[in-house]
Formats: C-alpha cells, sequence, structure tokens
C-alpha cells in the first residue's frame, strides 16, 4: 500500500460522498439538527465547569462521528461488492487491503466535519464555552473512538446488500446510541438503562469525549473500546472471508 495509491483511493471515496446528497443529508445535515434540538432543550447552563450543550459536543459529537463511521464504508463495501467492484480490486494492482482503509480514511475528514457543524451551532447559540486545545482533542478521541464501529460498518457491508446495509446498521446502531447516552444526559434515561449503558462501545465513545472535556480518567473507556476493536475486526475479517466463497 503506497501512500499516493491511498490517496488517490481516498478523493475518489470523497467525491462519492459528495456527489451523494443523501449521504450528505444524513451523514451532516441530521445528525446537527438533532443535536441543535436536544441542545435547545437541554444545553443550558450545568453545576460544572461547561454549559451542557458544550459537554453535548462529546457525547452527541460521539453520534455523528460514529454515524459516519458506520455508514459510508459499511454501505460503500456492500455496494461495491453487489456491482462486483471488489471481484475487479482483487485482479487489479490496487489492493484490497487499499481500498478498504481508503473507504474508512474518506469517513474521517466528513466525521470531523460533522463534529465543527455541531461546535459552529452551539457557538451560535451561545453555548460553547471550551477552548481550542480542548476542542481539537476531543475531536481526535472521538474519531479514534470511531474506528471499531467502522469495521462494524464493514462488516455488515461484506454480509448484506447496498439496499439493505443502511437498515442494518442502524438497527444495530440507533438503540445503542439512545441507550449509550449520545442523545440525551445517561442521568435522564430509565434506571434500567442507565445499568446497560457501561456495556455498550456507544458509552464508552462518549464518555471518553467528556473525559477529556472535563479532566476526568479514560483509561477504562480506552481499555473498552480496545476490546470493541478486537472484536470487530474478528467480525470485519470474518466477514470478508465469506463474502469471498
Amino acid at each position: 500500500m503506497t501512500p499516493q495509491i491511498l490517496a488517490v483511493e481516498v478523493r475518489d471515496e470523497l467525491y462519492g460522498i459528495i456527489r451523494e446528497p443523501a449521504a450528505v443529508f444524513f451523514s451532516i445535515a441530521m445528525p446537527v439538527g438533532f443535536f441543535a434540538l436536544f441542545a435547545g432543550l437541554f444545553g443550558g447552563p450545568s453545576d460544572g465547569p461547561v454549559s451542557n450543550a458544550t459537554m453535548m459536543l462529546a457525547s452527541f459529537g460521539a453520534f455523528g462521528v460514529i454515524s459516519v463511521a458506520l455508514l459510508n464504508p459499511g454501505i460503500g463495501v456492500a455496494e461495491d461488492r453487489e456491482r462486483g467492484w471488489l471481484r475487479v480490486k482483487r485482479v487489479s494492482p490496487v489492493p484490497v487491503s487499499t481500498t478498504l482503509a481508503a473507504k474508512v480514511a474518506a469517513s474521517l475528514p466528513v466525521a470531523f466535519g460533522v463534529y465543527a457543524a455541531m461546535s459552529v451551532t452551539a457557538v451560535a447559540m451561545g453555548t460553547f464555552d471550551t477552548d481550542l486545545g480542548t476542542w481539537l482533542a476531543i475531536a481526535g478521541v472521538l474519531l479514534l473512538g470511531s474506528l471499531p464501529f467502522a469495521l462494524l460498518g464493514l462488516a455488515v457491508g461484506f454480509s448484506a446488500s447496498g439496499r439493505a446495509a443502511p437498515a442494518i446498521i442502524n438497527a444495530i446502531f440507533l438503540p445503542m446510541a439512545i441507550a449509550g447516552g449520545l442523545w440525551m444526559p445517561i442521568e435522564a434515561l430509565p434506571q434500567i438503562v442507565q445499568q446497560i449503558a457501561p456495556a455498550l462501545p456507544t458509552y464508552h465513545v462518549s464518555q471518553l469525549g467528556l473525559g477529556v472535556l472535563l479532566g476526568e480518567p479514560v483509561l477504562d473507556h480506552v481499555v473498552a473500546l480496545l476490546a470493541t476493536t478486537a472484536v470487530t475486526a474478528a467480525a470485519a475479517a470474518t466477514a470478508y472471508r465469506s463474502s469471498r466463497r
């Protein structure tokens, strides 16, 4: 995998995302709209050092970043596999691994764009109160925390059709997003959901962002996400081998 080939593949993937209005809407406009709605409902002053809306940049930002990491590579792989493009790649000079890495890499600037758009929304609402360094650190951990979800998206893409992949991904992700506290504070959820949340990787991504924002320990969340990455990587590898049969 040469950097030049990877750069070309990433460029082509980005062009494909930009040329698809539905993908832009669901990847960027919808999460940002939801953030504006929930920040208006729950984003007032807090008892801590930052406003609730700023804390929601970590939790709702996790929702936006993860949704991009799941949907874009997963749907792209499903569509490429369905039209036989991955079979062409197996006999082309460009390795399939480069194509898959490009799909994941191309989702990162889109995911950052979602986070940045949410931040602009928070500024416009007058509820953004953190410094640039912390803001960038949160972006970094959210992007890294989305890796296991990108692998999960690939696993679905290798197993499902282009039409079925979005429905399957959303059926997996949306319950985890709600129960993991990405849409509203964990404390606002029913008690039974609060008990389930720590078992979900979505919870650990948002808590990782909140830990960076508030200066709290994050080691246990890092360990949980590393374990999740191992599981989803194994799932993606298994699904890829099955798709070649």
